[in-house]
């Protein structure tokens, strides 16, 4: 088994790495913020307010405006250290509490379009793998077509395309996803789903294509396994690892995705969450929404690092011989 020093190395990275995305997303929130407006004016309800002296004055103190600026900045970053984002500028509410709110939303939403850019790239890869022939060239151009089509699509047209043909027109699913039916969930998860189904289905297919050339599949044959048992039993298992481990990635894709979807699809979310923040300049909101994405991010990551160790037992064996490949992966 791997050792107990090893595996606190591999931890030790995962929180230096997580830990150093939070850092960089929390500073360049910051400073961005502050060199493009003044927040002290989302505190007071916007330019047009017209605060008191009195109520200016507090809400400096308050929110420690009065501070130098980099004063500014290690306070938030150990306000950040602690899980503890403030208050809202806009809605004087805890950060926390609206973030609370939201990410369950987000994440599920990021959760399903994964599964079913999953299902749909492993459908296009499936299809060219068993349709052989004549049959097998025409639908292997049919799905690497729709792969190119389907990996190019920018989200906000397809989902716009996808409002006007079935709820405009077809009048089939409900056009927002602020309510709780669970056809409402069917037009932003998919309109997610599908650039990253075209992606994962490419890289999918190339892998299959690899695997099923392998010797170990030509043994396979060799001893009399048919076509489906050598597809189940050895090609697929070796050629979703790629694909496993851009899941990673892709998740990440799928989160910042949500914004554009959940804005289209008035959906509610850290999307929506952040649009308003942004708009408003609302400064905790936007800190507190973007360093728990990069949160959900690492952790998804490990997971990721997990799921590649149970499809392949042999990144198992590696890792039990050498700690240091397991600290580097």
């Amino acid at each position: 088994m791997t050792s107990p020093a090893g595996v606190a190395r591999w931890i030790a990275a995962k929180i230096g790495s997580a830990i150093l995305v939070v850092w960089l997303v929390a500073t360049v929130v910051f400073f961005a913020m502050r060199m493009t407006g003044d927040p002290l004016q989302a505190v007071l309800g916007g330019p047009g307010s017209q605060a008191s002296a009195e109520a200016v004055q507090a809400a400096v103190t308050q929110y420690g405006f009065d501070k130098p600026l980099f004063v500014q900045y290690l306070l938030q970053l150990r306000d950040i250290a602690t899980l503890d984002f403030g208050d809202s500028f806009a809605k004087h509410r805890p950060v926390a509490e609206l973030i609370g709110e939201q990410i369950g939303s987000t994440t599920l939403l990021a959760v399903l379009a994964l599964a079913a850019a999953w299902i749909l790239a492993l459908v296009g890869a499936l299809l060219q793998a068993v349709v052989r022939g004549r049959a097998g060239r025409v639908v292997s151009a049919v799905v690497r077509g729709m792969e190119i089509v389907a990996s190019v699509a920018p989200q906000f047209w397809l989902g716009a395309v996808m409002i006007m043909l079935f709820a405009s027109t077809l009048r089939w699913l409900p056009a927002t996803s602020a309510g709780n039916d669970p056809a409402s969930l069917v037009m932003p998860v998919v309109t997610l789903a599908v650039p990253i189904a075209g992606f994962l289905s490419q890289v999918s297919r190339d892998a299959l294509d690899d695997a099923d050339a392998a010797p170990f599949a030509t043994t396979a044959r060799a001893r009399g396994a048919g076509e489906p048992r050598v597809l189940i039993r050895h090609t697929l298992r070796h050629a979703i690892l790629p694909a496993i481990s851009l899941s990673g990635w892709a998740f990440g894709g799928l989160l910042s995705g949500a914004l554009v979807v959940e804005v289209l699809f008035a959906r509610p979310g850290l999307g929506r969450l952040l649009q308003d923040a942004a708009l408003g300049r609302d400064v905790p909101v936007m800190v507190g929404a973007i360093v728990m994405v990069a949160l959900i991010y690492v952790v998804v990551m490990i997971a990721t690092d997990a799921l590649e160790l149970v499809a392949d037992p042999r990144l198992k064996r590696r890792r039990r011989s050498s700690p240091i490949v397991a600290v580097g992966s």
